[in-house]
């Protein structure tokens, strides 16, 4: 592994707390992460008993009668309520989600234990809905936050002083992160790798894992290419089906509305009422995301890009990667292959 330090730093303290029932992925996800981070450094290192680059705790304030996970498995604790009471420092307080989060945020044991350990974190964290505890512990006023989309009208709705964003997988501000849905939770925390240990690390982690991508937090948690597979038993499912797989094809709005076997005006219509996008505009998203896998794993140059993804022309691409990224084509394939500056998570291809 390139470039990795070889000095063991000491452990960085890390508690995921949450309320039965936890999302089990919530937990494992960002468990498994650190803990192979672990492991990679000490190979890294030529070290067999290195000091460990995480110390992790876990616990689950219970409920009567709730089954302490999503999956219905029950685990041991590694921490005592009365323990966390007695902490006195964290680097990361990770409190995740699941039913018990949105159901019990108000919990009186759980609220004591958020609002004493929240201000000794250094970091403070929300993996999906875990983020309704931090809102109700009053932790979250006037922040930038996510979690996932299914919740976040909720969300806002219970918390109007929050500025509740649905689309990121994952956002920084501060010291506070926030993420959507179960597997975007590992998204955050590989961004915390980073930050904590560098690039080259949080991608062995990454391949580690099996990630086919290491995504970056500003990255839609509903992509164009899911918004079309949801549509299969609906009036546009045969159009939505063909459409990934002949992103390279010349497709106007009439040749969509053929196909959908509707006029183009009634197919206008339908297509936003069942998509909330004008045609082109979803062609165009569809297509950006197509041309962002390909420049993230280094599949050609820009104009093959440009052919393989049906944009017709450089500078065509170009205006729709502005518009939907705010940066050039060169600009984001540059960015990925020199590696993220500090604080930044471009994504970048992970194959095992």
């Amino acid at each position: 592994m390139a470039h990795m330090e070889r000095a063991d730093p000491a452990p960085r303290r890390v508690l995921i707390l949450g309320a039965a029932p936890v999302q089990m992925l919530d937990l494992a996800g960002p468990a498994e992460v650190l803990a192979q981070a672990g492991r990679l450094h000490a190979t890294g290192c030529g070290r067999a008993d290195p000091t460990p680059l995480y110390e992790v705790a876990c616990h689950v304030v219970a409920g009567p009668g709730l089954a302490q996970t999503s999956a219905g498995l029950a685990f041991h604790p590694m921490a005592s309520e009365a323990s966390l009471l007695g902490t006195e420092a964290l680097d990361t307080l990770i409190v995740i989600g699941g039913e018990g989060a949105r159901e019990r945020a108000a919990d009186r044991r759980l609220q004591t234990l958020v609002r004493h350990l929240a201000p000794r974190a250094e970091r403070l964290v929300g993996v999906c809905t875990g983020t309704f505890i931090l809102a109700a512990a009053g932790l979250l006023e006037g922040r930038r936050v996510t979690t996932h989309w299914r919740f976040c009208t909720e969300l806002s709705r219970r918390h109007p002083g929050l500025n509740v964003d649905p689309e990121p997988i994952f956002i920084r501000d501060g010291h506070l992160w926030t993420s959507a849905g179960v597997t975007a939770g590992m998204d955050l925390v590989l961004a915390l790798v980073e930050e904590d240990h560098g690039h080259a690390l949080a991608l062995a982690v990454a391949r580690e894992l099996v990630l086919f991508l290491r995504r970056p937090g500003d990255q839609k948690q509903f992509s164009s290419v899911l918004a079309a597979q949801s549509q299969g038993g609906s009036r546009l499912g045969p159009l939505m089906a063909w459409l990934p797989g002949n992103l390279h094809r010349p497709v106007s709005v009439e040749a969509m509305a053929e196909r959908a076997c509707l006029s183009p005006r009634q197919f206008a219509r339908v297509f936003r009422e069942e998509t909330g996008l004008t045609p082109a505009r979803f062609l165009e998203r569809m297509r950006v995301e197509a041309a962002r896998r390909r420049l993230e794993a280094g599949r050609g140059g820009l104009a093959a890009v440009v052919e393989s993804c049906g944009f017709g022309t450089e500078e065509t691409m170009r205006r729709a990667f502005i518009r939907q990224l705010g940066a050039s084509p060169g600009d984001y394939r540059d960015r990925f292959r020199r590696g993220p500056a500090r604080g930044t998570t471009p994504a970048m291809d992970v194959h095992a």
